[in-house]
C-alpha cells in the first residue's frame, strides 16, 4: 500500500473527538467523560503517541483527544437507546441534585459519599477553591435501588464510627477510578508504570526507583492531569493534593504496585540512556492470569490494557551485589529488586494525613 493510500485510509478511517461527538451527539463535556468512563473507546495516533515514547521521550495524547475510530462510532449509534441512553449514562450530577436523585438531604448524600458508598467519577474547584464533586447520575440511582435501608432511619453503626473517626473516601474512590482509566488505555509497561507513580509523591517515587534514568523515563511518560486541572496558583496546589496519595495504606499500595509495574516494564526493555533508544530485554515476560485486589485500589495488573493480556515477568532473583558507586544507581540486570523491599517501603511510609480529586478544561479539546 502506497503513501497516499495510507493516509486515505487513515483519515476514512477516524474521525477527530470534536466530529466524534457531534456524531453522537454529546456535548463537549459529555464526551471527555464517556471516553474516562471507558464507554467511548479512543485510537493513539503512532506518529504522536508511539513514535514519540520510542525516543524515550514525550507525553501522549489525552484519551479524550484521540481520535476515533468510524466502526466504534457505528457501534455506539447502533444502540437501541441510542443516543439518550448513552447522554445518561454520562450524565454527571453534583451532591445536591443526586441527593434529589435519591430523594435524602444533601447532608445524608454527604455522610454516604465521605464513607465510600458512591464514588465520584470527576471534580473541579470553584471560585472560592471548594472541591465540587460530581457524580453519575445512573450509578446514583442503582444505589439507591440496590441499598434502600441506607436511604432512611438512622445510619449503621459502622457508618456512624467511620464518620466521627473523619473518614472522607471520596478522593482516594475518585483516584481509583482514575488509575483504572490510565491502565485500561494501554499495553505499554513503562507508560502502565508511570501511571501508578503519577499518583504518588515525587519523594515516594525516589524511594522506591533509585535509578535516575529510569525516574527521568517515567516523569516522560508521565499521564496528562484531568482536563480542567488548574495550571498554577492555590487552585493548583489544592488539585495537586488531591491527585496523590495521602492514606498509609494506599501509599503502601502503590509503592509496592510501582516496583511491580517496574519489573514487568524491565522484563520488555531498560530505560533508555541519554541518546539511547529502548533496549529490548533478552526474554519475553510470561502471561499468567490477573489477581484481585480486595483493598479498593487498583493495581496496574487488575486492569487488562487494550487488545491483550496482562503481562507478569517470570520469577527473577531479588538479591544485588554491592552497593552503588556515589551518584549513580548500581546496575542491576532487568527485574532484580533490592532484598526486603516490601519491609522498606512500610518503614518509610508518613504519618496519616486527609483525603480529597480536578476536571474540565478547554484547552484539551482536540
Amino acid at each position: 500500500m502506497t503513501v497516499d493510500a495510507m493516509t486515505v485510509d487513515e483519515t476514512t478511517r477516524t474521525v477527530t473527538p470534536a466530529r466524534a461527538a457531534a456524531e453522537l451527539e454529546l456535548k463537549r463535556e459529555e464526551f471527555r467523560l464517556a471516553v474516562r468512563m471507558g464507554l467511548i473507546r479512543t485510537t493513539p495516533l503512532p506518529d504522536r503517541d508511539e513514535a514519540v515514547r520510542d525516543r524515550g521521550g514525550g507525553r501522549a495524547r489525552a484519551p479524550e483527544r484521540r481520535p476515533v475510530e468510524r466502526a466504534e462510532l457505528d457501534r455506539l449509534k447502533a444502540a437501541p437507546d441510542f443516543p439518550d441512553g448513552l447522554r445518561e449514562r454520562v450524565r454527571a450530577v453534583g451532591a445536591g441534585e443526586a441527593a434529589g436523585l435519591l430523594s435524602i438531604t444533601p447532608d445524608r448524600f454527604a455522610r454516604l459519599a465521605r464513607t465510600g458508598h458512591l464514588s465520584p467519577v470527576r471534580f473541579y474547584l470553584n471560585r472560592y477553591r471548594s472541591v465540587i464533586w460530581l457524580y453519575v447520575a445512573a450509578e446514583v440511582t442503582s444505589f439507591g435501588e440496590e441499598h434502600p435501608a441506607l436511604l432512611g432511619g438512622r445510619l449503621p453503626a459502622e457508618v456512624r464510627e467511620r464518620e466521627a473517626a473523619g473518614e472522607d473516601l471520596r478522593a482516594r474512590n475518585w483516584r481509583s477510578r482514575h488509575l483504572a482509566l490510565l491502565l485500561r488505555g494501554t499495553d505499554d509497561p513503562w507508560v502502565r508504570a508511570a501511571a501508578v507513580a503519577s499518583l504518588l509523591d515525587p519523594v515516594q517515587v525516589a524511594e522506591v526507583v533509585d535509578d535516575p534514568y529510569e525516574r527521568g523515563h517515567l516523569d516522560r511518560l508521565r499521564p496528562p492531569p484531568p482536563p480542567g486541572f488548574p495550571v498554577s496558583g492555590a487552585a493548583y496546589e489544592v488539585a495537586e493534593r488531591l491527585v496523590r496519595a495521602d492514606d498509609p495504606d494506599e501509599i503502601l499500595w502503590h509503592r509496592v504496585s510501582l516496583a511491580l509495574a517496574l519489573d514487568e516494564a524491565r522484563a520488555v526493555c531498560q530505560a533508555p540512556r541519554p541518546g539511547e533508544r529502548p533496549r529490548p530485554a533478552a526474554t519475553e515476560p510470561e502471561v499468567v492470569p490477573v489477581p484481585v485486589s480486595d483493598a479498593g485500589v487498583v493495581r496496574p495488573s487488575d486492569v487488562a490494557p487494550a487488545g491483550g493480556p496482562v503481562r507478569r515477568p517470570a520469577a527473577r532473583a531479588r538479591a544485588r551485589r554491592g552497593a552503588p558507586p556515589p551518584g549513580r544507581a548500581a546496575a542491576r540486570a532487568p527485574g532484580v529488586r533490592r532484598p526486603g523491599l516490601l519491609d522498606r517501603l512500610r518503614r518509610s511510609l508518613p504519618g496519616r494525613t486527609g483525603g480529597g480529586g480536578g476536571w474540565g478544561e478547554r484547552r484539551d479539546w482536540g
